[in-house]
């Protein structure tokens, strides 16, 4: 069977965390950070009941932060390019080291993480970690690099904008002065030419909220001219392909490409075909935001999935929260028709608002919904990040991260609600609330239906919506509905995103019968997860009647040999009348 990737997002340095004492803006010393040893085999096993298929590492590899760790020969970073005091992950210092705050040793911090791949693939599950492409921390420097590699801009030639063979973009004659203090004396942070940023600002004076403690890498664009120099090969094309077969190497499953659509699809048509040909089954996710650019990135970049935020995220937030109708959905799959197989859905990330958090949902509660059609609309893999299954509301504010619904990224923190199932490593619920631990018996009970039903994981789509949006007895603004269908079983699926719960009646047309080669009669159908079982119509002259509480869902199952057609019906009577 054809497995739906299910991916859990981590970061280690949070989701270990044992300290319920963190202060904000509290020191490493002060709040300590999770490590990669605390990520035990048991731990593993717990996350994968959840139905979980691939573990998503993040902020595995070593980026800058403002702890001292010069005793282990890692030079200090300049803490005024440095956001937060646990730092950005997507701000990395090193490409072929491994972030020293998740590791008990930090000399044998490599040893730790293949040790935690080992693990993760004993569990059960595939590892995924971070590629970040783009752009690099401002005081790049590897200390770790293989021999016979060079660091970025060992060779640059400073005096120029841009160069084919430059890893980074200048501005020559001009000092680095962003928006923000830079210190003065001996701790001042001085950088002379100045280089670009990695949100795509060229000038010497980003603001506060430029991504200023990142340097943009140089793909062979000049954004001078908008002239592309891709022949011959630029200079940071075969160094970034050099890490990505170096992560390959330790046992990594797929990369999760931070701001791929920044990066030219030259690039990732070459690199990932590059890599694919040592690492055949390595897997490459593309966060991106631009539906314009889903089916280049697919068929000629070469990614396997990429996030769908601004499409059914989106949408799905908007009926959360801002009144948009349940029909809006049926333009969701529409707009990807051809390539759902290769969405990534999710309701939560590290960058988005956690689903429970006051400026979401505000409940955690009302999700059944949204996990429904973001896990079962497509075969393609679902997300969640870690907490989101305990319902974690992000009520913190940790330091550099304020009171913004997010979990931060940039603090060293724990998180209240995985702290307490984590307990210690003994990851039971025996310091959770009931609510919490509904919450994640109705997670597990989502995401394991995704495999366990070859359905969901490998069949075919049918939406029913266009048949339904005059029925009286179906409200297409709170309601929507769509089967999922192999040769042998049906599942119907109907959420409800209203306050209220409703008795609905679905019409099925013909049509779906014809596309999806199911029968048409009667039938004894279980719905999964209730496990209540019930006599139901399946015809397209007889609409389905079902129940669906107020924000929740329902997954009727239905097998097609017991469905009982009218032409049997008529021919088990006949044959009970000849017999008497």
């Amino acid at each position: 069977m054809n497995k739906k990737p299910i991916i859990y997002q981590l970061l280690p340095r949070l989701f270990a965390n044992k300290n319920s004492n963190c202060v904000p803006n509290g020191t490493y010393a002060q709040n300590g950070a999770g490590k990669m040893n605390d990520i035990t085999l048991h731990v593993l096993k717990s996350i994968k009941d959840l139905g979980v298929t691939h573990i998503w590492y993040t902020g595995i590899i070593e980026h800058a932060h403002k702890t001292d760790y010069s005793t282990y020969g890692i030079r200090p970073d300049n803490h005024h390019v440095v956001k937060g005091n646990a730092g950005s992950p997507y701000a990395i210092k090193d490409y072929y080291d491994i972030d020293p705050d998740i590791a008990v040793d930090v000399p044998n911090r490599m040893t730790e993480f293949t040790q935690l791949v080992s693990r993760t693939h004993k569990a059960g599950m595939k590892v995924v970690i971070d590629f970040v492409p783009n752009h690099v921390a401002r005081q790049y420097n590897s200390d770790a690099k293989p021999a016979g590699i060079k660091d970025l801009g060992a060779d640059d030639d400073q005096t120029k904008f841009f160069d084919i063979n430059n890893n980074f973009y200048y501005i020559p004659y001009q000092q680095f002065s962003p928006h923000i203090n830079l210190g003065y004396g001996d701790g001042a942070y001085i950088e002379f030419p100045a280089k670009a940023t990695g949100n795509d600002c060229f000038s010497a004076f980003p603001g506060e909220y430029d991504w200023y403690e990142t340097v943009k890498l140089n793909y062979g664009i000049d954004y001078g001219d908008g002239t592309r120099h891709f022949n011959p090969i630029p200079n940071t094309w075969f160094k970034m392909l050099n890490i990505l077969r170096f992560w390959a190497g330790k046992g990594v499953d797929g990369f999760r490409c931070d701001m791929a659509h920044m990066v030219p699809l030259e690039f990732w048509n070459w690199a990932i075909s590059a890599v694919k040909e040592h690492y055949p089954d390595i897997i490459f996710i593309a966060e991106i935001y631009d539906v314009n650019l889903y089916r280049d990135y697919i068929k000629v970049g070469q990614f396997d999935y990429l996030y769908d935020k601004v499409n059914l995220y989106d949408t799905l937030r908007g009926i959360q929260c801002s009144n948009f109708s349940a029909a809006r959905i049926t333009n969701c799959w529409q707009t990807v028709e051809g390539i759902g197989e290769n969405m990534l859905n999710f309701l939560e990330n590290h960058d988005e608002q956690r689903f429970g958090s006051k400026q979401y949902a505000g409940d955690p509660g009302l999700v059944i919904p949204s996990l429904v059609i973001s896990s079962m609309i497509s075969t393609g893999p679902m997300m969640i990040y870690a907490g989101q299954e305990l319902g974690e509301q992000a009520n913190d504010a940790e330091g550099y991260s304020g009171l913004d619904g997010r979990t931060t990224i940039f603090d060293y923190w724990s998180i209240p609600t995985v702290r307490r199932w984590f307990n210690n490593g003994k990851c039971d619920s025996s310091l959770l609330s009931e609510r919490e631990i509904w919450l994640r018996s109705i997670y597990q009970a989502i995401l394991t239906i995704c495999n366990n039903e070859k359905a969901i994981s490998s069949g075919k789509f049918f939406d029913l919506m266009y048949v339904n949006y005059t029925n009286p007895h179906f409200n297409p603004h709170h309601q929507y509905a769509f089967m999922r269908s192999t040769d042998k079983e049906t599942l119907l699926i109907a959420v409800n995103f209203s306050s209220c719960g409703t008795d609905i009646q679905i019409n099925i047309p013909k049509h779906a019968f014809e596309f999806l080669n199911i029968p048409e009669g009667e039938c004894n159908a279980t719905e999964l997860l209730t496990n209540i079982t019930d006599n139901k119509n399946l015809r397209s002259n007889a609409p389905f009647s079902c129940k669906i509480d107020a924000y929740n869902a329902v997954i009727w199952k239905i097998s097609h040999k017991n469905i009982v057609s009218d032409k049997k019906k008529a021919s088990k009577q006949t044959a009970k009348t000849t017999k008497k």
